[in-house]
């Protein structure tokens, strides 16, 4: 379920003071970051965050079109190898069907003559 929109959108304090220092100071540092849950405000846009994944931090450049979303939504917790079911039919397993037979080649129709 959605925050209540008059309280309006949630931001780690800490992860707000260093997004204000960094638009002040116009850095262009990473900022490292384990706050998955703040929700991405307009003056992050242009920024790069490191958020972390449970594992490692995955860089996040912030564009417009992520504002309201939040962090986590953009560094993946898990990783998906693929199903085992197309792994087996990639390999070659045994064939469903017989192989049809071949068909009889049929002669290419004529050129007109030329004049």
């Amino acid at each position: 379920m959605a925050r209540s929109v008059k309280k309006g959108p949630y931001v780690d304090p800490h992860l707000v003071k260093k997004v204000q220092e960094q638009v002040k100071t116009k850095g262009k540092k990473v900022i490292k970051t384990w706050s998955r849950r703040s929700t991405i405000l307009p003056e992050m846009v242009g920024l790069t965050f490191a958020v972390h994944n449970g594992k490692k931090f995955l860089p996040v450049f912030v564009t417009e079109n992520m504002v309201g979303h939040k962090l986590g939504e953009f560094a993946p917790t898990r990783t998906f190898h693929g199903h085992s079911g197309d792994r087996k039919a990639a390999a070659g397993g045994t064939p469903t069907a017989a192989p049809a037979a071949p068909k009889p080649a049929t002669p290419a129709p004529a050129a007109p003559p030329a004049k």
